[in-house]
């Protein structure tokens, strides 16, 4: 006998001796040995694609028409440089969504708006355009690098070949509108000291106040020298504001005792005898690190340290700009990040326009949108593709399983489940996304500012054409390691931006390009089920608790028909039940998409995965009394079915929903919600609405965001992984005639040592699982496991309580400083003096009027962003709810049990409900406001979950 046979006889013999209560599904072989779509070998170097709209060739010798619009800068705060407006030249005319650009970036102070508008069209000749090159390279290459490279390459060469083609050059004042181009500061970038000493007639100062001063370079006017951008002899770039009334005999303002004079400063420091010591020193201001203004608050003060002036003797400047203002260098401080947002728009565009070069008529999503579909997490941006994610892998699985559901009316559940993972698996998903060269479109990096392509920079690679399909072509900027599962994400994160911007129609079409083909045309529902479902079933009072009337009762004898009961009755529940089951997933995940339009994506997968869970429907279940209805001949199942029944006032008053609890349910259970469910959309034409009216009261009250609860098991996980730390399980069954399970977690250091340990035992292993980490989560949330300040672990002493949990022994708290805080620990006792509190809003539509029981659960979610600090610094403290009304500036808090959380990759301090916040008396510290912490970057590591 060979091994297919043996393996045939012993998943048959399995599944004989388990279909009696339930426990196993169909065709335990095929779905074994089945193989499923997306197996080809996926190749993780992938393309990242770059814009057309960016690209261009430059003729020699002729004028060139160009777009150019102006980008108003709003600065909304208070800063002694003031930004002016800059002008984006274009060789295409943007799309009409993009003409009207407006978006913030988020820099130290505040907020800045940037505006885009539209002006018109420019011709430039070539030297325009090559000077208007040049101070764009010259100007983005000191902003970005610090460094000048070789500017002067190829400025009397022709331009050939592909290339970045666009110009940013500064836009004259808002009172000189309509809006031109400043040619003067442009012309800056042509500086020459032989020659502006020599020619030099238009001076801008008063008669009394212009004189020559001589410069490293060679005497010139202070006009020229007091606005300009120079290099000096510490390899360094300044921009000068203006001429001071010091000079090298001067006292040093900032010399803190260790010098004298200026003179004496620079022979004793860097060994240079000043030639001029009676010449008037120069103001200038260090050239402004360029940042990713994209990714993360930066309302806190810089540094001023960073910023402050400092005085330079005129002959160790080398002058490279003038006359340009410190102005200009700082407004186009932002233009990396700006440049990065319009490009990433632009290939939003791309995508967006390539699916309708096939599907003409599914016009119907933003840009925004699409480039929200194509943002990963790790881009750290104050959007990304998780939340649409969500949305779209409940619809294309509630889609994929009514086509297959339709499709094949004669198979059974197992088959249908095979069939389906064939298509919605990340494989398969990505195999689809492959094909429509999805990879290229998507963003999955922080932005680097010194990745910014600048127009005429030859330093980074050249850009490589490809053609997308048709005629359509775009550009390669550069490849890049991406995994299957990213791809996979982002077609369900597009799947969900067609549903939420064009409905369900639009999400269809999508996927039809994509090669998934679904249609939602009503079919008649055929099978041979010819019974009488009064005989079996009180039809009227289930569907007086449904509140719906089947106009084929027999669907509702199938949807509370078990398994054991096929003999008597032709189909069980489980047809219905994988139906039901994607239409509920789906109904709930929309029902909090749009109930909740500021929920975070993490809360929002969370409080979807404790609504649409099996022990959430078996409680609802028992509650209504449906098991009372279940047609079964299982001796075993009638036992656990009463058994819960009986315990179901301990059951329902453990939580409202299912991983709270430390109850093992039916399956069974669970089940019959979602195979009623089935049985309504398919009586009803597959009306979802009529479905979630009636299963939604049974379900009632529902979770909202602030009763959800991550799941035990990722959320110690996460911990884990942030501390280092390993989770080690050891699973066994404590008496086998009582079919318990039981399994021991235990969390070691990085050295192997046991922290805590904890075995639990329950009906099945799912449950004592659950309940292990649930008690190991627990017990270190009480303990100072994870806050990196206890004793060492020589001095941890471990206790065993009556739950059986070994833990780690308490102690009284230990106050310690906010520097001494690192990412990811917790257990924190700090006092602390508040700075200051920033509302952030929080958008919750109003619930619909008929959710009246929900709406009694609904409380406004009030979270503010409070800077805290001590004497060694600050941080950013998250305070929830009545912690907001504490936290008030000026005032003292006490943080108890306190914890890091990383947010973006940044320190976010939090107290939750294992921790508490108390006013106390006034400190007597001052703030050291110059040290924040949650100004700190940390790599961030994808936590793993379950």
């Amino acid at each position: 006998m060979n091994s297919e046979i043996i393996k045939e006889i012993a998943c048959l013999e399995a599944c004989n001796q388990h279909r009696e209560i339930g426990a196993l599904r169909d065709n335990p072989v095929e779905e074994a040995n089945a193989q499923e779509r997306g197996n080809e070998p996926y190749i993780d170097e992938q393309p990242s694609y770059f814009p057309p709209e960016l690209v261009g060739h430059i003729p020699k010798n002729s004028n060139i028409l160009y777009h150019y619009y102006l980008m108003e800068l709003e600065q909304k705060f208070a800063y002694d440089i003031p930004v002016h407006d800059i002008v984006l030249v274009l060789r295409d005319k943007l799309e009409p969504e993009l003409e009207s650009l407006h978006f913030d970036l988020d820099v130290d102070r505040g907020s800045l708006t940037v505006n885009f508008k539209y002006v018109g069209v420019i011709n430039l000749s070539t030297d325009q355009v090559l000077l208007c090159r040049r101070f764009q390279k010259t100007l983005l290459r000191v902003l970005i690098y610090h460094d000048l490279g070789s500017l002067n390459e190829r400025m009397d060469g022709d331009i050939l070949g592909a290339e970045t083609d666009y110009l940013l050059i500064p836009a004259t004042g808002k009172h000189q509108r309509p809006v031109t181009i400043d040619w003067h500061c442009v012309n800056s970038v042509l500086f020459s000291c032989k020659k502006n000493g020599e020619f030099h007639l238009n001076c801008a100062l008063p008669k009394d106040s212009a004189r020559i001063v001589q410069t490293e370079d060679g005497p010139v006017c202070t006009c020229l020298l007091q606005n300009s951008l120079v290099y000096t002899h510490t390899d360094q770039f300044y921009c000068t504001t203006g001429i001071m009334g010091l000079n090298a005999n001067s006292r040093m303002q900032h010399s803190r005792g260790k010098f004298n004079t200026y003179k004496e400063y620079y022979e004793k420091q860097h060994g240079i005898k000043l030639c001029f010591e009676h010449e008037s020193l120069v103001s200038g201001r260090p050239i402004f690190m360029v940042k990713n203004y994209l990714q993360r608050c930066r309302n806190q003060k810089e540094k001023e340290s960073r910023m402050s002036s400092v005085e330079l003797p005129p002959e160790l400047c080398s002058i490279v700009m003038s006359p340009i203002s410190i102005n200009t260098f700082y407004s186009f401080s932002f233009v990396p990040s700006i440049m990065h947002r319009l490009e990433s728009l632009l290939i939003a565009a791309n995508l967006k326009m390539m699916h309708l070069d096939h599907c003409k008529q599914n016009d119907v999503l933003p840009i925004s949108k699409v480039l929200e579909a194509i943002t990963t997490k790790k881009c750290q941006e104050t959007f990304d593709l998780e939340s649409l994610e969500t949305l779209g892998d409940s619809f294309l699985k509630y889609a994929v399983s009514k086509q297959l559901f339709k499709t094949y009316e004669d198979q059974r559940e197992g088959v249908l489940t095979l069939e389906k993972e064939k298509i919605i698996s990340n494989a398969a998903l990505c195999e689809f996304g492959c094909h429509r060269k999805l990879p290229g479109f998507i963003r999955d990096e922080s932005f680097d500012p010194k990745k910014l392509i600048i127009p005429d920079d030859r330093s980074g690679s050249a850009l490589s054409e490809e053609l997308l399909f048709n005629t359509r072509k775009i550009y390669i900027r550069e490849t890049r390691k991406m995994e299957c599962e990213t791809v996979a994400d982002v077609v369900e994160a597009l799947i969900g931006a067609f549903l939420s911007s064009g409905g369900e129609t639009s999400a269809l079409l999508f996927m039809e390009w994509l090669g998934i083909k679904v249609d939602f045309y009503i079919t008649p529902y055929e099978r041979p089920f010819l019974i009488h479902a009064e005989k079996h079933l009180n039809v009227r009072h289930l569907e007086s608790l449904l509140n719906y009337s089947f106009r084929d009762p027999s669907l509702l004898v199938e949807a509370l028909t078990h398994g054991s009961m096929l003999r008597e009755i032709p189909r069980d529940y489980e047809r219905l039940e994988f139906l039901g089951h994607s239409v509920l997933d789906y109904l709930m995940t929309k029902h909090f998409y749009y109930e909740y339009p500021g929920l975070s994506p993490e809360l929002l997968t969370d409080t979807r995965s404790a609504s649409v869970n099996n022990d959430c429907y078996a409680r609802s279940a028992v509650k209504w009394e449906l098991h009372k209805h279940i047609l079964h001949a299982s001796q075993e199942l009638h036992k656990q079915i009463v058994e819960t029944s009986n315990n179901f006032e301990k059951v329902s008053s453990e939580s409202t929903f299912g991983w709270d609890s430390e109850t093992t349910l039916p399956k069974v259970l669970g089940d019959i919600i979602e195979s009623l469910a089935g049985a309504i959309l398919v009586d009803s034409g597959y009306n979802k609405e009529m479905v979630f009216g009636s299963i939604r009261p049974l379900l009632e009250p529902l979770i909202t965001p602030e009763t959800s609860m991550s799941h035990p098991v990722k959320e110690l996980m996460e911990l884990c992984q942030k501390e280092h730390y390993n989770i080690k399980e050891t699973n066994k069954n404590c008496n086998d005639n009582d079919g318990l399970s039981s399994i021991t977690v235990k969390v070691l250091d990085a050295k192997g040592l046991s922290l805590i340990e904890h075995t639990a035992t329950a009906a099945n292993g799912k449950t004592a699982r659950k309940l292990a980490y649930k008690e190991v989560l627990k017990s270190l949330k009480e303990s100072k496991a994870f806050s990196g300040l206890s004793a060492s672990h020589s001095e941890i002493s471990i206790a065993t309580t009556s739950t059986g949990v070994q833990a780690v022994a308490k102690r009284k708290p230990v106050f310690i400083k906010v520097d001494q805080l690192t990412p990811g620990t917790q257990g924190h006792t700090l006092a602390v003096k508040v700075v200051s509190s920033k509302p952030v809003k929080v958008t919750n539509s109003k619930p619909a009027l008929s959710s009246r029981i929900l709406s009694r659960h609904l409380h406004p979610i009030r979270i503010a962003e409070c800077l805290v600090g001590d004497e060694t610094g600050t941080i950013v403290f998250t305070a929830r709810n009545d912690q907001v009304d504490i936290m008030k500036p000026g005032a003292t808090v006490i943080l108890r049990n306190a914890k890091i959380e990383m947010f973006k990759g940044f320190m976010r301090m939090v107290v939750d409900k294992w921790g508490r916040v108390e006013v106390t008396e006034l400190a007597n510290f001052d703030v050291k406001e110059d040290h924040n912490l949650s100004l700190v970057e940390y790599e961030l590591v994808d936590a793993i979950e379950e």
